[in-house]
């Protein structure tokens, strides 16, 4: 089924939407339909067009921390530079897995200090000891980054409606994939 793109007041694109929220949210009056696809929702006394574009009526503030990086499997790759931190060996992401530097069982948490890149040669190699333990040694000290790593966002626009396009004006680069 269809999906909504949700803006903000100042026409801010904030998030896609199920079409059914879409629809919760016209009802509650919090937004305006600025855009509809041709498909109708039909009920016993009403029909309308599914929104494709809302827009909310109030303005909400959004807390962007430019310092937080969230703990993903992603981010520990980013980090680490897609380096498997044992060998040192650079891999594609579908190659790599990550490891605990003290292992769960011996008190290991799962944080940014204590998870770094591995390749599965490395992590199989490593088992469930510290690296000391198994007579291997990281290349660098886990930590939390400073910042989100330079990524390149791109959006494919060859699905998404034409409606919403005016809308996606970021800082991003936009291709037909």
């Amino acid at each position: 089924m269809e999906q909504t793109l949700l803006l903000n007041a100042s026409y801010e694109p904030l998030k896609i939407v199920d079409w059914q929220k879409a629809v919760t949210l016209w009802c509650q009056q919090k937004v305006e339909v600025i855009s509809v696809y041709d498909r109708e929702i039909r009920g016993v006394s009403i029909s309308f067009k599914l929104p494709s574009v809302i827009r909310l009526l109030r303005y909400i503030t959004v807390k962007r921390r430019f310092d937080y990086v969230p703990f993903s499997r992603a981010n520990i790759y980013a980090r680490d530079d897609h380096r498997c931190q044992y060998c040192g060996e650079l891999f594609p992401t579908i190659e790599l897995t990550f490891d605990h530097v003290v292992p769960i069982a011996q008190g290991g948490r799962k944080d940014w200090e204590n998870i770094v890149s591995c390749c599965v040669q490395c992590n199989r190699s490593k088992g469930g000891r510290t690296p000391a333990q198994a007579g291997m040694q990281l290349l660098r000290v886990p930590k939390r980054p400073d910042s989100t790593p330079a990524i390149r966002i791109r959006v494919g626009l060859r699905n998404a409606p034409d409606s919403w396009r005016d809308y996606l004006y970021w800082n991003a680069e936009l291709d037909d994939t």
